[in-house]
């Protein structure tokens, strides 16, 4: 997944700032790819379609490819069965992977992950950097943003898409990630509705809605719900044909506000602020990273911990829906309300 990718590319960062001369090459699914597209730090990617992941004879042959390149080491920071059948056939003398009572020994050194984060980037930061522990203890020690590349002329060519449209760039533009990637990770249509008046009340900010392609039924059910006023402010129309546009599109907000996932990631790799809705039965712990005034962060749990007293992710994932029901967006409104006043928008 794409949050995925973004986080783990931390490693080639901190690899190629220690070990300059060493040729790095990250194995990734080929969709992922516009995130980490022109990184530094990196040599070569290794694109996995879903067509090879899929047909056994393509993936034999893809793991045939990687057993040719004969790696010194692989870190496999995904630790499922692709990636062990990847590791195993890199034959590499070195090979690295999150501990998994039934996988750990495919791999030279099997890495405990940490389970409480001892600094602000968050336990996916932290255990990534903990991969790195074996090649050299230092390498864990420094705590490395992810970061995305954009050049100049994809930030100018969305710039000039915003003005068509008729934005006014001088003045506050908010990204709202009305969608999850699935039901379970999407805030109720009418409660998201409420967040985007409260914004649109408290800022007059224009409003821009990022949501995948097949979730556009459900995006204008949002904005069908929204007051009218709200409705003015909102351009839904401007849209990133691809995942570089919506970046540069990102890149000229003030903020990125909505459901946890992919988005929240990326918008964090461009050093826009980030206000994040969590899914009842995602961690928290996990996957706020880099928690501070400019990322700030809420979770049904912070109000209501009685509800997830006892229960398992698999129990919390199968009731999220009626779990969303008691995250009443009043709940959200005071950290909203701070956040908007960290980053001097009018409140």
């Amino acid at each position: 997944m794409i949050g995925d990718v973004l986080t783990t590319s931390i490693l080639f960062e901190a690899l190629k700032s220690n070990y300059p001369d060493s040729v790095l090459h990250y194995a990734i699914n080929a969709h992922t790819l516009p995130v980490v597209l022109n990184n530094p730090f990196i040599n070569k990617f290794v694109l996995i379609t879903p067509q090879t992941e899929k047909n056994k004879i393509k993936f034999y042959k893809f793991l045939k490819t990687i057993e040719q390149e004969r790696y010194d080491i692989v870190i496999d920071a995904y630790s499922k069965t692709s990636s062990n059948l990847i590791s195993l056939f890199s034959r590499a003398k070195i090979k690295i992977s999150k501990y998994k009572p039934y996988t750990f020994f495919l791999y030279t050194h099997p890495v405990k992950y940490v389970k409480s984060p001892v600094t602000n980037a968050g336990l996916a930061i932290e255990n990534r950097l903990q991969l790195l522990q074996p090649i050299n203890d230092a390498l864990t020690k420094n705590i490395i943003k992810p970061k995305i590349y954009l050049t100049e002329k994809e930030i100018e060519q969305a710039k000039q898409m915003l003005t068509i449209k008729g934005l006014n760039l001088t003045t506050p533009i908010l990204m709202i990630s009305v969608l999850g990637s699935n039901e379970s990770k999407s805030y109720p249509l009418l409660y998201m509705s409420k967040l985007i008046d409260f914004l649109v009340k408290k800022t007059d900010s224009q409003i821009l809605f990022n949501y995948l392609p097949n979730q556009k039924t459900e995006a204008i059910s949002i904005y069908t719900l929204c007051e009218e006023k709200t409705k003015s402010n909102i351009t839904f129309d401007v849209f990133g044909k691809n995942i570089r546009e919506f970046l540069a599109i990102t890149q000229h907000c003030q903020a990125l506000i909505g459901n946890e996932g992919g988005a929240i990631n990326m918008a964090k790799a461009l050093n826009v602020a980030t206000f994040s809705i969590f899914s009842p039965w995602i961690e928290k712990k996990i996957w706020h990273t880099f928690k501070d005034n400019k990322n700030m962060a809420v979770h049904l749990n912070d109000f209501k911990p009685e509800l997830f007293k006892d229960k398992t992710t698999k129990e919390l994932k199968k009731n999220a829906n009626s779990l969303y029901e008691n995250f009443i967006p009043e709940l959200v409104f005071p950290k909203l309300q701070a956040f908007l006043k960290f980053l001097s928008i009018p409140s």
